[in-house]
């Protein structure tokens, strides 16, 4: 007779059970039943509790002011925004409105990622107003803003968080030697600014802890700032890129120097001259050069 062909033991049945197969022919396991949808109240009260908290944040974003109040503002509208996605991806929403629910989570969860990568480029001096930040979020701003009316017309549930609108993208220059902010001017020396730089630039003079002059100088452009009066002036230079004639300031590439060393005009005379003090100043490193700069915090800088 042949002998019998051995194998591994196996065994079947549920731990701790009786054996057998389950009336269903699965395993056992039992599956949890779904969490029930909430009603249109109930629903409408989760979004409301959510709302103020989303649209205050972007708001508050849109109308920042210095860069260190943007800054925060864009780290605040992430966490809000985060926040919110987590607690309404968690609901079961009406029937009628999944999709549309699911569309909103779905763009509340991109946009404060977007959010967290603004908030680098802002870290970087590469965004550096709130203008440029919606201009960069332009794109996940308007999906969450159609997705919100899709949602709120679906039912009239509370989802119109964006109450603000983003610009395209520009480039605004003034004419070289431009003055934004312009004093008296009546003395006999002069200020020559040379920007060799990549960047335009706007050079502000101060004296004491008055604000003399403020002028725009083009990148690889110069300009002779005349009738400086006598005295000790401090110098202060921001570079960047498209200028906001309203906040004073650069929105792209932005960045904020002085010159360490402070300039002096002194006009003195004689019997026969009269002399006087001009300066030359370059926003750029050159050979030979002995003006350094420091790095200012844009808080700092004076308008």
């Amino acid at each position: 007779m042949p002998s019998p062909t051995g194998g591994e033991p196996r065994a079947s049945g549920v731990a701790g059970g009786k054996g057998g197969v389950a009336a269903n022919g699965g395993a056992g396991a039992s599956a949890r039943p779904s969490p029930a949808a909430l009603t249109a109240e109930a629903y409408k009260s989760e979004l409301d509790s959510r709302h103020k908290s989303m649209a205050g944040a972007i708001s508050a974003l849109a109308n920042a002011g210095g860069l260190k109040a943007l800054n925060q503002r864009v780290d605040r509208a992430e966490r809000a925004l985060t926040g919110a996605a987590d607690a309404l991806g968690a609901l079961t929403p009406p029937e009628a409105v999944r999709a549309q629910h699911d569309a909103y989570v779905t763009s509340l969860r991109d946009f404060a990622d977007e959010l967290g990568t603004t908030a680098g480029k802002v870290g970087a001096r590469e965004l550096c107003t709130s203008s440029a930040v919606l201009t960069d979020l332009d794109d996940r701003l308007d999906e969450l803003d159609k997705a919100g009316e899709a949602l709120q017309d679906a039912g009239d549930y509370p989802a119109d968080v964006v109450d603000v609108s983003a610009r395209s993208k520009q480039t605004r220059r003034l004419s070289n030697g431009s003055f934004v902010r312009r004093g008296t001017l009546n003395g006999r020396s002069s200020l020559e600014i040379d920007n060799g730089g990549p960047r335009d630039a706007v050079v502000t003079v101060v004296r004491g802890g008055s604000k003399v002059f403020s002028v725009y100088v083009r990148k690889k452009a110069k300009f002779r700032v005349r009738g400086v009066r006598d005295g000790t002036y401090k110098v202060f230079f921001t570079q960047g890129v498209d200028w906001d004639g309203k906040r004073r300031a650069f929105t792209r590439q932005c960045s904020f120097e002085r010159f360490q060393e402070s300039v002096t005009f002194k006009t003195t005379f004689s019997a026969t001259q009269i002399r006087w003090h001009d300066w030359r100043i370059t926003l750029h490193s050159i050979t030979g050069g002995n003006a350094r700069t420091s790095p200012v915090d844009p808080d700092d800088f004076p308008e």
